[in-house]
Order: structure tokens, then sequence, then C-alpha cells
């Protein structure tokens, strides 16, 4: 005589055949924003300045071409490149339009 066979049950609790509860489990992707938004909420102020100052952990004081002095670390491209900026350096940054006390260095000219 063969031995019993064995279910697959473990003794966890039953699962409901069919679909899940609640519908299909997926929502519609939501619709894309307007072109106009996203430009705009992307889009970040280009200036030129010179460094003023060095500071602690790759921050610097950048004087402006208007005379405004922003602190800006540098970009993660300059870090890789291990480029090395002094005080008198001219910088283009780029600033985020929400905060205009802080900037990103982007390119040593």
């Amino acid at each position: 005589m063969p031995p019993p066979r064995r279910s697959n049950n473990r003794g966890g609790p039953r699962r409901p055949s069919g679909p899940p509860r609640g519908g299909s489990g997926r929502r519609p992707p939501p619709p894309p924003p307007p072109e106009d938004e996203l430009k705009q909420k992307e889009e970040a102020i280009e200036l030129d300045g010179v460094i003023s100052a060095v500071l602690a952990g790759t921050m610097f004081r950048v004087k402006l071409k208007n005379g405004h002095e922003v602190l800006a670390h540098i970009s993660g491209k300059m870090r890789k490149r291990f480029i090395r900026l002094v005080i008198g350096d001219n910088v283009k940054i780029e600033m985020s339009p929400y905060d205009m006390d802080k900037a990103r260095i982007v390119y040593r000219l």
C-alpha cells in the first residue's frame, strides 16, 4: 500500500480563492504634470561668482557679481574628479529659486 499523500497546507490560515478583495489591487498611474510646471520646478538659476572663503567640509563662501554672498558646496562630479578650488577662483554656480542663500558649484572657470 502506498503512503498517504501529503497536502501543501502547512497549517496556516486558509486563503480564499478568487480575486483579492477591493478590486484588482492596482491603481492607474497619475496623469503627468503639465510641461510648464515640470520645467519651472526643475529650473536652476546659473550665476558666476568668485570664491571668497574656503570653509570646512568642502563648503565655500562665493561672492556673486551682484554683490551677494552665498554658501556653496561642490557638485558630485567635481568631487569625483578631485577638482581643487582656492580663494579667488572664478566659478559657475547653480541656485535653487527656493533658497537664495545656498548654491552648488558646478564649474571652475
